[in-house]
């Protein structure tokens, strides 16, 4: 049995079927297993709760997702040389532009405050 949970629809197509073929057959390759299942609802749950599971959290921001990124041997072999580097230049500077903003959030906060 497979599973596939599609990602964001924001995202490139051709790239992201790239690097999803290539953690599959990297997984079949070294024979890593999915895990056991979980019937839980694990929105839900604490995260104590999933820690006790082994679920892991994915990164919460663009900053966070490029750093694991940079650090995924599997993913960086799927998009090699330029494809890599003009999508990691390309992010990181969607990172930055969104990063010096200042969002509505802050402003509703914090000027109440003062």
């Amino acid at each position: 049995r497979a599973e596939l949970r599609s990602p964001d629809p924001s995202c490139n197509p051709y790239l992201a079927f790239a690097v999803m073929i290539k953690a599959g057959i990297d997984g079949i390759k070294n024979q890593i297993g999915p895990g056991e299942p979980v019937s839980q609802n694990i929105y839900t749950m604490s995260k104590e709760e999933k820690k006790s599971l082994g679920i892991e959290s994915l990164p919460s921001t663009l900053n966070e997702a490029l750093l694991e990124l940079e650090k995924d041997e599997v993913v960086k072999s799927a998009l090699t040389g330029h494809i890599l580097e003009n999508y990691i230049e390309a992010k990181e500077e969607e990172w930055e532009n969104y990063r010096i903003r200042v969002h509505q959030w802050e402003l509703d906060r914090y000027l109440s405050i003062y």
